[in-house]
């Protein structure tokens, strides 16, 4: 099963225990990637942006709390910051559409 928008696939199913996971596919991945930031903070550094993003969007397609999330994605509280921060910055917005395909 995969998660499909504007005939690209975003999310692919695998199986993780006894439940499904989706993980976004290398393709949408590689559209996105250019577009996240790189981590110039001084102390612990980022949790890797893809997982976190997987985790975003789990939270989006299953209507989730984000307390909800699986750990697999990391802490809930620093997917949760990381969405809101790119939403502030639009930078949310930018992913979608750059996942889908559309023009930067």
């Amino acid at each position: 099963m995969a998660v499909q928008v504007d005939s690209v696939v975003l999310l692919e199913a695998h199986q993780a225990g006894s439940r499904q996971m989706f993980e976004l596919t290398d393709e949408a991945f590689a559209r996105v990637q250019p577009l996240l930031p790189n981590d110039s903070r001084r102390g612990k550094p980022w949790r890797d942006h893809r997982e976190v993003l997987g985790g975003i969007l789990w939270v989006a397609r299953t209507g989730s709390s984000w307390r909800e999330m699986p750990e697999e994605f990391g802490k809930w509280e620093s997917a949760y910051r990381r969405y809101e921060l790119w939403l502030r910055q639009g930078l949310w917005q930018r992913i979608l559409d750059a996942a889908k395909g559309a023009a930067l």
